[in-house]
C-alpha cells in the first residue's frame, strides 16, 4: 500500500519494537498485581484501568491505553501460555511487516475501539485485539503449526477458524454484539479485505474462463480421423495410427498392415 509505505518512510523511526510483546508482558504484570491484591482492591484496580467513557471525558486519559493491559483470562497457567503465544505471534508479524506496520495495526484497533466506546458505549475487550493479531498471523502463515496442550499439532489457519467460529457463536447468541465485534476486527478487514476481494474476483474470472472453455469443447463422439477401409476412428482404438493416402483418404495402421501382408 503506497500510503502506508510513505508513512513508514516518514515515521517509521518512531515505531515501538516488539509492541505485541510489550502488551503481553503488561497483561501478565497486571495479572500478578491482581493476584496479590484483596478481591476488593483487585476490582478497584481493574476499574482504574478500564475504558470508562465517562471517566475519560473527565480527564482520566490513561484509560485510552491501559484497558488493553487487562488480561482476558485470570488463570495464571493460561496467562503464561497466552503471553508466550502472543510474543511468538508478535515476532512473526514483525518479521513479515516490520515494527511500524505492526504498530499501525494495533493503534488502529485501539482508535476504532476507543471511538466506539466513547461514542456508542460499545465494550472494548482487549481479547479481540489478540484475536485480530491471531487472524493476521494465520493469514500470513496459514500452515504454521503449534501444539495444543503440547501434544496435538494444529495449523494456524484452523486455529483462526476455530476462534472465528466461537466469536460468531457469541454474535448469534447476542446479535447486539455484531457492530462492536465488527469494529473490533476492522483493522483486520482493512488490511486483508482488499486482498480477499481481489482473489475472489480472480477466482471468478478463472471459473468464467473454464466455463467458456468447457462450453466450447466439441460434442462427445466427435472424431478427427476415420479409416476409409474399415471405418474405424481414433475413438474406437486410441492405438490406431492414421495416414493420408494420395487420394486424400485416411487409412489406419491395421488396414495398412493387412494390405502390406496381402
Amino acid at each position: 500500500m503506497p500510503i502506508i509505505s510513505t508513512l513508514e518512510s516518514k515515521f517509521g523511526r518512531f515505531a515501538i519494537p516488539g509492541l505485541v510483546q510489550v502488551i503481553a508482558m503488561f497483561q501478565l504484570l497486571v495479572l500478578f498485581m491482581v493476584m496479590v491484591m484483596s478481591p476488593e482492591g483487585a476490582t478497584a484496580y481493574l476499574m482504574f484501568l478500564d475504558l470508562n467513557p465517562t471517566r475519560v471525558m473527565q480527564g482520566e486519559v490513561w484509560r485510552l491505553v491501559t484497558h488493553v493491559f487487562i488480561p482476558g483470562n485470570f488463570s495464571l497457567i493460561w496467562a503464561l501460555i497466552g503471553t508466550l503465544f502472543m510474543m511468538w505471534i508478535g515476532r512473526g508479524l514483525e518479521a513479515a511487516w516490520g515494527a511500524f506496520r505492526v504498530n499501525l495495526y494495533i493503534f488502529g484497533w485501539m482508535f476504532v475501539v476507543t471511538l466506539g466506546a466513547l461514542v456508542f458505549g460499545w465494550p472494548a475487550p482487549g481479547l479481540f485485539l489478540y484475536q485480530t493479531l491471531l487472524f493476521a498471523f494465520a493469514t500470513l502463515f496459514p500452515n504454521e503449526e503449534i501444539m495444543i496442550y503440547f501434544i496435538l499439532p494444529i495449523k494456524m489457519k484452523w486455529l483462526a477458524f476455530l476462534s472465528a467460529g466461537m466469536t460468531a457463536f457469541l454474535v448469534v447468541r447476542d446479535p447486539s454484539l455484531f457492530l462492536p465485534v465488527l469494529a473490533c476486527h476492522l483493522n483486520y478487514l482493512v488490511v486483508f479485505g482488499p486482498g480477499f476481494v481481489s482473489e475472489s474476483a480472480r477466482q471468478a474470472r478463472v471459473s468464467a474462463r473454464r466455463g467458456r472453455y468447457e462450453s466450447a469443447k466439441l460434442p462427445q463422439g466427435t472424431f478427427f480421423h476415420q479409416c476409409s477401409v474399415c471405418k474405424k476412428t481414433e475413438l474406437d482404438d486410441s492405438h490406431l495410427d492414421f495416414r493420408v493416402l494420395d487420394s486424400g483418404d485416411e487409412i489406419c495402421s491395421e488396414c495398412r498392415a493387412k494390405q502390406a501382408g496381402g
